[in-house]
C-alpha cells in the first residue's frame, strides 16, 4: 500500500448547495484522497445525524428534525431491522438520493475521471456515540443509556458504511472509512454518560464489522478527548485530531501513540483551522506546527520515521457551516501545505 507521507483529505461536509461544485473543489485540491461531500446547506437531511437515520429503528422524520419514538410503532420493527442486518442486506440501509446528493455524484464523477492520481477513496459515517447522543426518549433521557438502541446504532451504521464500501469497491482503490465522533470530545466530563471500556468495546465492535472488507478505518474527533480510547481500540487505523487547536493535549499521549504507530497506525493531523481560519495562516506556518508536534513526540520516544511515513493531513473539522469562499481558501491552503510537507 502506498505511504501517506503528507497526503491530504477532507473531513466530510462542504457549504455548497449542489454536489458538482463541491466535487470540483475536492478533485482540484485533494485529488489523491478524494471524498464524497455532505451538503447540509442543500438540505437539512444531509446533516450528520439525519443523513444516516433512514431505516434505523424507532426514528421518525418530524419537520427538520429526526425524533425517537416508540409510540404507535409496530412490535416487529426491531425484528425487521435485525433481519436485514443478519442477511447482510446493505441496499436496505443505503443512503437515499434525498438524504445525500454527494455520494452518487461522487460515484458518477469517479466513473468519468482519470483515476491515475487517486491513491485512496474516502467515505464516512456518523459514529454510534455521537448518533445516539443526539436523541432522547419520551422521558428526556439520552439514548446513550439505552443498550438496545445503542446496539442498533452499532449495527445500522455499520451497514450504512458497508453499503458505501460496496459502491466504491469497483474503482479498485484502497478505501478509507472515517467514523465521525465529535461527541467524544466531551468524553471524561461529568456530562458524558460513558466509560472507557464501553467506548472501546463499542468502537471495536463497529471496527470488526468493517475491517472484514479490507478497508482503512479512521476516527475523527475535533475536540479534546482521552486519545487512548482510539489508540487502544483494535481495528482503528487512523486517528484524526485537531492539530491546530489541541496539539499540546494530543502529545501527552506519546506512549499510546508509540504503540499505535508500531501496529501500523496513521495520524491524520487536522492542521488547517476551520473556525479559527482568518487567512493569515500559511503553508510554512502549518508545516512548522506539524514539525513541532513531531519533534515533541520524537523526544518522547516515538519513532520519527513512523511519524513521517504515516502522516495524513486534513482541515480541523468539516466545512459545511462556512461560506464558499472560506471553504475554498481552506482547501487551497490544505493542498499547498501537503505539497510543502512532502517536499520536505
Amino acid at each position: 500500500m502506498k505511504s501517506f507521507s503528507g497526503l491530504a483529505t477532507g473531513i466530510g461536509s462542504l457549504p455548497h448547495k449542489e454536489a458538482e461544485g463541491a466535487l470540483d473543489l475536492i478533485f482540484k485540491y485533494l485529488p489523491e484522497v478524494p471524498f464524497w461531500p455532505q451538503l447540509p446547506k442543500r438540505d437539512h437531511r444531509e446533516g450528520m445525524v439525519q443523513q444516516f437515520s433512514e431505516h434505523l429503528p424507532f426514528l421518525r422524520a418530524q419537520g427538520r428534525d429526526v425524533v425517537y419514538s416508540v409510540k404507535d410503532v409496530s412490535d416487529t420493527e426491531l425484528e425487521t431491522f435485525y433481519e436485514h442486518v443478519i442477511v447482510g442486506d446493505q441496499d436496505y440501509f443505503q443512503i437515499s438520493q434525498e438524504y445525500s446528493q454527494g455520494i452518487r455524484a461522487f460515484v458518477q464523477r469517479l466513473e468519468k475521471a482519470d483515476l491515475s492520481k487517486v491513491s485512496f477513496l474516502k467515505c464516512n459515517v456518523t459514529g454510534p456515540f455521537t448518533f445516539a447522543a443526539s436523541f432522547k426518549d419520551e422521558k428526556g433521557v439520552s439514548l446513550l443509556h439505552d443498550p438496545v438502541f445503542l446496539q442498533a446504532c452499532f449495527k445500522g451504521l455499520a451497514m450504512k458504511a458497508l453499503w458505501q464500501i460496496k459502491l466504491l469497491r469497483k474503482f479498485g482503490k484502497k478505501i478509507i472509512v472515517f467514523i465521525d465522533e465529535p461527541y467524544l470530545g466531551c468524553f471524561g466530563s461529568a456530562y458524558t454518560p460513558l466509560n472507557r471500556p464501553d467506548v472501546i468495546a463499542g468502537l471495536g465492535e463497529l471496527a470488526m464489522d468493517l475491517k472484514a472488507e479490507d478497508v482503512l478505518l479512521g476516527v475523527h474527533c475535533c475536540g479534546n478527548t482521552d486519545w487512548s480510547i482510539f489508540t487502544d481500540t483494535q481495528g482503528i487505523d487512523i486517528i484524526n485530531f485537531d492539530a491546530y487547536g489541541y496539539l499540546d493535549k494530543v502529545v501527552l499521549y506519546a506512549d499510546n501513540i508509540k504503540g499505535f504507530l508500531r501496529r501500523g497506525g496513521i495520524l491524520c493531523w487536522g492542521v488547517v483551522p476551520t473556525d479559527n481560519f482568518d487567512g493569515s495562516q500559511t503553508p510554512e506556518m502549518l508545516v512548522a506546527k506539524i514539525n513541532e508536534g513531531i519533534n515533541i513526540l520524537t523526544k518522547k520516544g516515538v519513532d520519527n520515521n513512523l511519524l513521517l511515513e504515516n502522516l495524513l493531513i486534513s482541515p480541523a473539522c468539516g466545512l459545511g457551516s462556512l461560506d464558499l469562499d472560506k471553504a475554498e481558501k481552506i482547501l487551497r491552503l490544505l493542498s499547498e501545505t501537503s505539497q510543502l510537507l512532502r517536499k520536505k
